[in-house]
C-alpha cells in the first residue's frame, strides 16, 4: 500500500480543518492493526477542538476522529487476537500501563495518556492504524448506526457507575446532544425514577422526550429549579452536567445529599460556586472522565439490546461534506452526525 493516497479531515491549528490528501497509513510497530473505516462519529470534543479559542486541545497536522467503527485489514506480528475482516471498536485513549496512575488503576490519569483522533492521527479517513490493545471486537449483527455509539456510551456508562444510582431515583440531564441522550438511556435502564431533560435546542428536546424523558424543559423561558422541585418534591437525587459549563445551575437542582456529576468538558468554562452551599448541603460532586474498564460493557449493552441509541442518528455524510456536520452540530439540528468514508 505504500504510495497510496487517501483523504482525510485533518486539524490545522486555531480552529481550521481541511480534507486533505494523505498517505494511506500502514503497520510500523508489531503491535498495530490496519483499520478500514466504517463509520466515525463527530463528537463534541471535534467541535470544541475547532473553537476559536479552542475548548479543547489536539495536536496541529492530526487526522481527527475519535469514534471509529472498523474491519481488520492486517495485523502486525505480535497481534494473536485479532485477524482480517473482524468487526471492531476503537478505544481512542491510549495508557503506557506502568505510571504511578496506571500502577493504581486510575488508566484516565496516565501519566503518558494520548487520544487517537486528537493527538494521534484517527479516524475521519478511509483506514487507521492503532495498536491493537486499543480495538475490540464487536458483532458484525450490531447495527452502524448502533455500533458507532460505543465509544462515547462507554464514557457515559463510566459516568454512570460513579453515581451509584438507586432505584427509583430521580435524576436531571443538562444538555440533550448524544452525550445527554445516552445519560438518560443509561439512567432509565439503571431504575431511573423521574426523569428531566433541559436543552436549549428543540430539536434536542424532542429526541430526549421520544426516548424517554419524562419531563423536557427549555431553560430559556421556563424555572429550571421551579420544574424539578415541582416533579421531586426535594430536589433531584441525582443532576448531570452534560454540557461542562453549567455547574452552578447543577447544584442548585440537585437535593441536599444529592449528587452532581461533571461529565461534559470544556476548558475555557468557569463556574462560580458558593462552597458553603456544598458542604452545608452536603452535596457529592463527582467530575469523570473518559471512563476506565468500560469498553466491553458498553459493547455488551448495544449487542444484547440494553441500549438501542441508532435512533439519535440524525445524518450520515461523507468526509467531502464534513463542514456541513460540523455546522449541524452546532446550531443545535443534529443530534449524531455519521462520517462515512467516499
Amino acid at each position: 500500500m505504500t504510495g497510496t493516497r487517501m483523504p482525510a479531515i485533518v486539524f490545522q491549528g486555531e480552529g481550521r480543518w481541511a480534507l486533505e490528501e494523505r498517505p494511506q497509513p500502514s503497520i510500523r510497530q508489531p503491535d498495530e492493526v490496519l483499520l478500514q473505516v466504517e463509520s466515525c462519529g463527530i463528537c463534541g470534543t471535534d467541535l470544541h477542538i475547532l473553537e476559536v479559542p479552542p475548548g479543547h486541545p489536539a495536536t496541529p497536522g492530526v487526522i481527527l476522529g475519535h469514534e471509529v467503527i472498523g474491519r481488520v485489514v492486517e495485523v502486525g506480528p505480535a497481534v494473536t487476537h485479532l485477524r482480517p475482516g473482524d468487526r471492531v471498536a476503537v478505544a481512542p485513549n491510549l495508557y503506557c500501563g506502568v505510571c504511578r496512575f496506571c500502577q493504581r488503576g486510575l488508566y484516565n490519569h496516565c501519566e503518558q495518556f494520548t487520544t487517537l483522533g486528537v493527538f494521534l492521527d484517527g479516524g475521519l479517513a478511509p483506514y487507521e492504524v492503532a495498536p491493537a490493545r486499543a480495538l475490540f471486537p464487536i458483532s458484525p449483527e450490531v447495527p452502524l448506526e448502533r455500533a458507532i455509539f460505543t465509544e462515547v456510551l462507554s464514557t457515559v456508562v463510566g459516568g454512570t457507575l460513579q453515581i451509584r444510582l438507586h432505584p427509583g431515583e430521580s435524576a436531571v440531564v443538562l444538555g440533550c446532544g448524544p452525550v445527554g441522550l445516552l445519560f438518560i438511556q443509561v439512567l432509565r435502564a439503571g431504575g431511573a425514577g423521574a426523569l428531566i431533560a433541559a436543552d436549549i435546542a428543540p430539536f434536542r428536546r424532542e429526541f430526549a422526550r421520544q426516548i424517554g424523558a419524562d419531563v423536557v424543559v427549555d431553560p430559556r423561558v421556563e424555572d429550571l429549579e421551579g420544574v424539578v422541585r415541582e416533579t421531586t418534591g426535594i430536589g433531584a437525587d441525582v443532576v448531570v452536567d452534560a454540557v461542562g459549563s453549567l455547574m452552578t445551575t447543577a447544584l442548585r437542582l440537585a437535593r441536599p445529599g444529592g449528587t452532581v456529576v461533571l461529565f461534559g468538558m470544556n476548558a475555557r468554562a468557569r463556574a462560580e460556586v458558593a462552597q458553603y452551599e456544598i458542604t452545608r448541603r452536603e452535596l457529592r460532586v463527582v467530575g469523570s472522565y473518559v471512563g476506565r474498564h468500560t469498553f466491553p460493557l458498553a459493547i455488551q449493552m448495544l449487542e444484547r439490546g440494553v441500549i438501542r441509541p441508532e435512533t439519535l442518528v440524525t445524518h450520515r455524510l461523507p468526509l467531502s461534506r464534513f463542514g456541513e456536520g460540523l455546522e449541524l452540530l452546532r446550531r443545535g439540528e443534529a443530534v449524531k452526525v455519521m462520517m462515512v468514508p467516499a
